[in-house]
């Protein structure tokens, strides 16, 4: 089975766009949340992504943006973005972000999806410290995450314990990095975020699995960042938030 691993669009469209355009078919497409928040299009950007994922987790911006809990602990920017795309919603489309689970959700046998920790969905997985004691009371081999908009991983095989980064060459052009997920291991993978990257790569980030093959594929495609930027300053959203797409940041 071929899986597109998508996480963090945060509504912007035109980088889901060029993920989809670039990955070819698939046999399911898992979605790790924060689909809407920051991003100008919340309602392209579900209409979208809800016919063709066959897992969805919720994330926090999701969380705030259809209502379940409130933007207090946000930043001013990030309460602006959440408070804007709830009333910006369709009914259909708000109710569809309400409905979305709480992670992990089980997605095969061997893997599972979170927003952020599988442990809590609100916790940020940034170092192999933090990623240590999910690691051993995960319930599958691999959970895949999202929430800290970095692509990369964690990885533990018997006594070794390893962090992966995918090393790139470019960054204006389609790039590819494959690592190895043989059965037996154990790996906590974020695909990196579709709309909104913070690795200082722009380029829109997402990751294939391969479970056949048992390996995961980590991808970089440009976007038209432009239109991503020229769509939140049409909603009148705040200025970094347009700015920051550029920097991968």
């Amino acid at each position: 089975m071929r899986v597109l691993i998508v996480s963090d669009i945060h509504g912007n469209l035109q980088a889901l766009e060029a993920v989809l355009a670039a990955a070819g078919a698939f046999d399911a497409l898992w979605n790790l949340g924060d689909t809407v928040g920051y991003g100008g299009n919340p309602n392209e950007v579900i209409d979208l992504i809800r016919p063709l994922a066959t897992v969805n987790v919720r994330g926090n911006h999701d969380r705030v943006c259809c209502g379940l809990t409130s933007s207090q602990g946000f930043n001013p920017i990030a309460a602006m973005a959440a408070d804007w795309t709830h009333r910006k919603l369709t009914p259909e489309n708000l109710e569809w972000v309400r409905s979305m689970p709480q992670g992990p959700v089980r997605a095969s046998s061997r893997a599972m999806c979170a927003h952020g920790s599988p442990l809590h969905e609100d916790h940020y997985i940034i170092s192999m410290r933090d990623a240590w004691t999910p690691l051993q009371r995960m319930e599958t081999e691999i959970t895949f995450f999202g929430h800290t908009h970095v692509q990369g991983g964690f990885s533990q095989s018997e006594q070794e314990w390893e962090e992966d980064r995918p090393q790139y060459l470019e960054r204006d052009t389609p790039e590819q990095v494959t690592m190895e997920v043989p059965v037996g291991t154990r790996h906590l993978i974020n695909p990196g975020s579709v709309g909104q990257p913070r690795d200082g790569d722009w380029r829109a980030a997402y990751a294939i699995y391969d479970d056949q093959a048992e390996c995961i594929t980590f991808c970089r495609i440009p976007y038209d960042v432009a239109g991503a930027q020229a769509a939140i300053r049409k909603a009148a959203l705040p200025e970094r938030l347009a700015a920051r797409l550029s920097e991968g940041r």
